[in-house]
């Protein structure tokens, strides 16, 4: 493998580019213009070269394949990901053609890096691909195809609390907003409300950001977790505000105050721990 890049979460997709070398004796084989990559949005086949030895036909070239992926964001931005790339001849199946993976020779360049990522259980390996049609070849005798094909994973690891503190820092900004409205008095009613309201519209825009930069799921990740546990702990430091200052103007002060700061602390450590404890359930999932 030569490189790994434009790694793209909304599009779903990505670019790799590697050498694929074979080696076979019959001459029938086409491997220049039967090869497939069946995943590939798009394929481009470079520096082509073939020799015979002996009888024995070599053929290497290099691929640059656009791979569709469906990435898993469950747990982003500490997420890992297993991408896997499958090489196929679009001619022969496995009645004819059968794949032998040189494991030997497979590995990626030790200078390759993906910004951002740390390869992880690079492995080759041969398998059969099934496809439940006999694409109109009635000698089959039944309605599927088998076709051998030669795989290449690999597991992507996030190198992820740079990435978390730039796209999250704006969330808890906007929380920390909303919680110093504690710390304002209950006469200055304007401020009191007017910063966890901001707060909140601060926090929605966040998530919007970032919802962005990933594809439409309809799992709960924990961006949609960390991002409703703001909004709802917003929507907490409002309730607390609005009866704290309705027991305030009745004229029991000291009561009013006394909710104020149980409320305060209550948010707070709520807040902190529920973070940590999805934060690190995400780490370690």
């Amino acid at each position: 493998m030569i490189s790994l890049h434009d790694i793209n979460f909304h599009d779903k997709e990505y670019v790799i580019r590697f050498w694929v070398w074979m080696s076979y004796r019959n001459p029938d084989l086409n491997f220049v213009n039967r090869i497939e990559v069946p995943s590939a949005k798009d394929m481009h086949m470079q520096d082509v070269m073939t020799d015979t030895t002996d009888g024995v036909i070599w053929v290497l070239m290099k691929l640059k394949c656009t791979m569709k992926q469906n990435w898993s964001v469950q747990d982003f931005p500490f997420d890992r990901q297993k991408l896997e790339v499958n090489i196929e001849n679009s001619e022969f199946d496995t009645r004819s053609l059968i794949f032998v993976a040189d494991t030997a020779g497979s590995h990626f360049d030790p200078e390759l890096t993906v910004d951002g990522w740390a390869i992880q259980n690079f492995t080759t390996k041969t398998k059969v691909n099934k496809y439940m049609t006999d694409f109109g070849d009635k000698a089959i005798g039944k309605p599927e195809s088998d076709y051998s094909c030669y795989s290449i994973s690999l597991e992507l690891d996030r190198n992820a609390w740079g990435l978390f503190l730039k796209m999250f820092i704006g969330m808890y900004i906007a929380f920390l907003i909303a919680f110093i409205s504690f710390y304002i008095d209950f006469e200055d009613v304007d401020p009191r409300f007017g910063l966890p309201v901001g707060g909140l519209f601060g926090s929605i825009g966040n998530k919007y950001i970032i919802d962005n930069m990933l594809p439409e799921s309809s799992s709960f990740s924990l961006v949609d977790s960390l991002h409703a546990l703001t909004f709802i702990s917003i929507f907490i430091i409002l309730a607390i505000s609005v009866y704290s200052l309705r027991i305030f103007d009745r004229g029991d002060k000291a009561r009013a105050r006394s909710i104020d700061k149980n409320g305060r602390n209550t948010v707070i450590a709520l807040y902190v721990f529920i973070n940590l404890t999805l934060i690190i359930l995400a780490i370690w999932h």
